[in-house]
């Protein structure tokens, strides 16, 4: 008979998870605690417009295809991509950095802020590159049970960039704050400041510029419903409505779950559930890591989200924007260093009716805005009204047009939200940050040390915070449960 796996949770992680675990015999059940299915990667729909309420780049296009390609499948089997030209563009208070979908174009706008940065942006990308393979190819498909994971004839060569960081090496390199900045931002994806990030980690670069900047048709919600098809198609059975209570433990083994009330049997619990959720439905003497691990560790950061329909079309925007017009580094400062409410808040800008008409009514635009704070910050109606007046008149002055009388409605999603929502450890929007003294086997770890059969998965534990890193976690996790059930 094929043990049964229970996945707690949706999201990208878990769905990776059990697909790779149906694919190899098991029989798997997810429970969800929401009406759908996705976790952070939910999809909002309302009047004719489409948003993406969490993850809304597709970086990486080859994690996305080695998935698929491993159950003899291709994204295109599921969905529509497309490379966004341009990437992005970067507002700052006297100019506009434009990212195209080449190192040409790229390059082009560089020599154009700063004489002589071209060849020296070719190097620190050719340099990148060489970080990503081995991140992508190495690293990443560890399960951080050992610091030996990260011992390898290619990271032997690099070490010294495990102990230098992002800021350092960019700062030499560039002179310009706009091109610092430009350089810096992919790292907030790893979930913490350059300053703080290894510069190995430079690859997110190469993501950036190298790999380009996807959409796949009708957002990224058409990514979980394509894992979710897989998922079904391999006998994966996924319930709604169903939050989980409990996880049961007898002689020291996970035997099943409480959910609606009832208990539900198994050989196996995965949880793809913020992790400190996760433990907290085990008695105590059962939880790897008591409140003063996590309380001391460093999240990502929490979000201030708006979901806006506009009943017009938008001007001297792109798909994907950052307004960076303000101080990069107090903004980073007032979320790590002083938590609280910024000062004065970059913010990123998201309308994807840009390049996706679909996802609007005809002639109107889809708008979704995101403030990144500190996690745990108090969260109320006042503040985000207050922000909300901020970044309009901020998004007003640098694009030259008018767009608070345009507003068809607006929904809005902050701290509380994700506590509520998807049981996140202080309101968290992006799990927990890649620092070095949180990464590969420093980080909490995919299988228990109390309980047998119990494991976990998720941007909590390993390789890390983003969407990749969660399919790849999935991964990782189904592997480890092959070889030890």
């Amino acid at each position: 008979m094929n043990k049964n796996v229970v996945i707690i949770g949706s999201g990208f992680s878990s769905l990776s998870a059990s697909c790779y675990l149906a694919k190899a015999g098991y029989e798997v059940a997810i429970y969800e605690k929401n009406d759908v299915i996705g976790g952070r990667a939910s999809q909002l729909t309302k009047d004719g417009f489409t948003f993406d309420m969490g993850p809304s780049w597709y970086w990486m296009p080859d994690i996305f295809d080695k998935f698929f390609n491993d159950f003899d499948k291709s994204t295109s089997d599921y969905y529509t991509l497309d490379k966004l030209s341009p990437a992005y563009k970067i507002f700052f208070s006297d100019d506009v950095i434009t990212i195209g979908d080449s190192m040409d174009k790229i390059c082009t706008e560089f020599e154009r802020i700063e004489k002589g940065s071209a060849s020296k942006l070719r190097k620190f990308i050719s340099e990148a590159q060489e970080n990503y393979d081995i991140a992508i190819n190495k690293i990443v498909l560890r399960p951080g049970l050992s610091p030996f994971e990260l011992v390898t004839k290619e990271t032997i060569l690099k070490v010294d960039q495990f102990f230098k960081t992002i800021s350092n090496v960019v700062r030499k390199k560039f002179n310009n704050p706009k091109l610092i900045a430009t350089l810096e931002f992919p790292v907030l994806f790893l979930g913490a400041k350059a300053s703080n990030t290894p510069s190995f980690y430079s690859f997110m670069n190469f993501a950036d510029f190298g790999l380009g900047t996807w959409h796949p048709k009708g957002g990224m919600y058409q990514v979980i419903k394509a894992m979710a098809s897989l998922a079904t198609e391999l006998g994966v059975k996924i319930h709604t409505n169903s939050p989980v209570d409990k996880i049961l433990v007898k002689n020291n083994k996970s035997v099943g779950i409480i959910c609606n009330e009832k208990t539900i049997t198994c050989d196996i619990v995965l949880s793809g559930a913020d992790y400190h959720h996760s433990e907290s439905l085990l008695d105590k003497d059962h939880r790897q890591y008591p409140e003063s691990y996590w309380n001391k560790k460093t999240f990502a950061p929490s979000s201030l989200l708006f979901y806006i329909g506009f009943n017009k079309k938008l001007k001297n925007i792109e798909h994907h924007n950052l307004f960076f017009d303000t101080d990069f580094d107090t903004h980073s400062k007032e979320i790590y260093d002083t938590p609280q409410w910024p000062s004065a808040p970059l913010f990123y800008a998201n309308f994807p009716s840009i390049s996706d008409k679909g996802m609007a009514p005809e002639n109107c635009e889809t708008g979704f805005f995101l403030v990144p704070i500190a996690p745990n910050l108090k969260d109320t109606p006042q503040l985000r009204e207050q922000y909300f007046n901020i970044i309009m008149d901020r998004f007003e002055l640098r694009t030259g047009q008018e767009i608070k009388n345009n507003i068809l409605f607006k929904e809005t999603f902050c701290v509380n939200d994700f506590k509520e929502r998807y049981n996140s450890y202080k309101g968290n929007a992006y799990g927990m940050a890649n620092t070095l003294s949180q990464t590969a086997f420093l980080r909490p770890r995919l299988k228990s040390k109390k309980v047998k059969h119990l494991f976990f998965t998720g941007q909590l534990t390993v390789p890390g915070p983003g969407v990749p890193p969660s399919l790849i976690s999935g991964k990782l996790v189904s592997e480890l449960i092959i070889k030890n059930t």
